[in-house]
């Protein structure tokens, strides 16, 4: 393995970025954009030079989030999708949901050839998988029903690559870019053709008024017409109720650097989903995730990230860059877009393939907000009736269980000695004591809904088991739903 180990995602190396201003007076505006990832600026890009004043915020910086954490991945080949809404919907949704993906990836390689623009973008082969010959039938029937809306499918019974196969299939139209390297450019383009954009801002709550929204921020206001929540996971409870529709799953992923060069994707289906994609850019990088699970287990991460390098069986590993991630996975496998009250809009709950399910959202959003039809509106209507009610018990108890079981157990015994919880002045803090033997004290309770929070020894974060809101080491929110620091400031107590 490498001497040299960094742990963030290889997205956030060596890209130029835009700069943004930090909103810090009132503003008023046909559409506020909240959140500057895939789905926002996607929104954004769909909305320029359609007549309307828009306003794009996020609350750190474009494409620092959740979009520079995933794989990268453009392809409508996921997991067993199109066999699962087959049996639980029917054969015209599972279509219509094909014909999605294979749209968004499209706008994407279209966006990128109008715009000339440098993100990495290549065709690949994308293999879906599996090591237990129980589940060869699994793939077999996904690969029936792809087949039978004119996919051409290749049977694969073995991959160029170490790691457990025993059978598989595979689809040759599919891509790969670098996610952040799109996004700064959309962002670029956007803001170039009248789209606002500012960095740094935060919005800490909505109110309803007659005919447009106030919207409250740290220093100002801004009063929208319309409005898209294009973050990551929803910080408002009301009305939309996202805890109970939905659960948070955590990955963990490298980045390693290789000599040879292999054109190929894959996920299994199995257990301990494996994922995988090659990455060519000045160098050869191989990018393989491992270890998915629910979020509200295994709050021991640093076991969880030895799990994915321990599973990682390639000779001469060169381990350049060790992150982790978050998908939000809905009820009924189907991401939730469009309308949720009047004029408000949202575009989340991606099951793990964000990067074509953000960019259809930004179709479907413009769309709706232009008042155009848009054909996969009704598929993603975030508030359809769900055949799979009874996932919403699930659901409460996969948010209950953390929050219980990191209030009873704080002090957890694999944590290492630098690190201890307690209380001070009445309130719950957390300590961590570095190298240097500087200490990071922080309030441990998530702002959000008051979890307690759980240390991430290897990215040195504070995370929150129950919804994924994520802090740096002093307390600063890097990932919501909460929209507040955790910083402790001992002059205040």
């Amino acid at each position: 393995m490498g001497d040299i180990i960094k742990y963030y995602s290889i997205w956030k190396e060596n890209v130029k970025k835009n700069s943004f201003d930090k909103l810090s007076s009132n503003k008023k505006c046909d559409v506020l954009i909240i959140g500057g990832g895939i789905t926002g600026i996607s929104s954004a890009y769909q909305l320029i030079n359609k007549g309307l004043n828009v306003i794009l915020v996020e609350r750190n910086e474009i494409g620092g989030g959740i979009t520079s954490r995933t794989t990268g991945k453009l392809t409508y080949l996921q997991d067993l999708i199109y066999s699962t809404l087959n049996n639980k919907y029917s054969y015209d949704i599972a279509y219509k949901y094909l014909n999605s993906q294979m749209d968004a990836i499209n706008i994407v390689k279209n966006v990128i050839l109008e715009n000339n623009i440098d993100c990495n973008l290549d065709c690949q082969d994308s293999f879906l998988f599996t090591n237990n010959k129980d589940n060869i039938s699994k793939i077999e029937e996904e690969k029936k029903v792809l087949e039978s809306m004119g996919v051409v499918v290749n049977d694969k019974d073995k991959i160029n690559l170490n790691i457990p196969y025993c059978y598989g299939i595979s689809v040759s139209d599919t891509y790969y870019f670098h996610p952040v390297k799109y996004i700064q450019s959309l962002a670029s383009i956007c803001f170039n053709n009248g789209i606002e954009i500012y960095e740094h801002t935060k919005v800490m709550d909505i109110k309803k008024r007659e005919e447009y929204y106030e919207c409250i921020l740290e220093e100002c206001k801004v009063y929208a017409k319309n409005v898209i929540l294009a973050s990551h996971y929803p910080y408002f409870i009301k009305p939309f109720l996202f805890p109970i529709k939905a659960h948070i799953e955590k990955s963990y992923i490298l980045a390693d650097k290789v000599s040879d060069y292999n054109n190929i994707s894959g996920i299994s289906i199995d257990k301990d989903i494996t994922s995988f994609r090659y990455y060519k850019d000045k160098d050869n990088y191989l990018i393989y995730l491992y270890g998915t699970h629910n979020l509200a287990y295994k709050f021991n991460y640093k076991s969880n990230f030895d799990r994915l390098i321990n599973s990682f069986n390639i000779n001469n590993r060169n381990i350049k860059y060790i992150w982790s991630n978050t998908d939000i996975v809905t009820s009924d496998g189907l991401p939730y877009i469009g309308k949720i009250s009047d004029n408000l809009y949202i575009g989340t709950g991606y099951n793990g393939w964000g990067m074509t399910n953000g960019t259809i959202a930004g179709m479907i959003l413009s769309d709706l907000i232009l008042g155009r039809e848009n054909k996969y509106a009704s598929l993603f209507d975030p508030l359809r009736k769900s055949i799979y009610n009874i996932a919403i018990f699930g659901n409460v108890f996969n948010s209950m269980k953390p929050f219980i079981q990191n209030k009873v157990i704080k002090n957890k015994k694999y944590y290492s000695d630098n690190v201890v919880y307690m209380k001070r002045n009445g309130k719950n803090i957390a300590i961590y004591m570095d190298k240097l033997g500087k200490e990071h004290i922080v309030y441990s309770d998530c702002p959000h809904l008051k979890c307690s929070l759980v240390f991430n020894e290897v990215e040195k974060t504070w995370d929150c088991p129950c919804h994924a809101s994520k802090f740096d080491i002093d307390g600063n929110c890097i990932n919501g739903p909460s929209n507040y620091n955790i910083r402790y400031n001992n002059d205040k107590e």
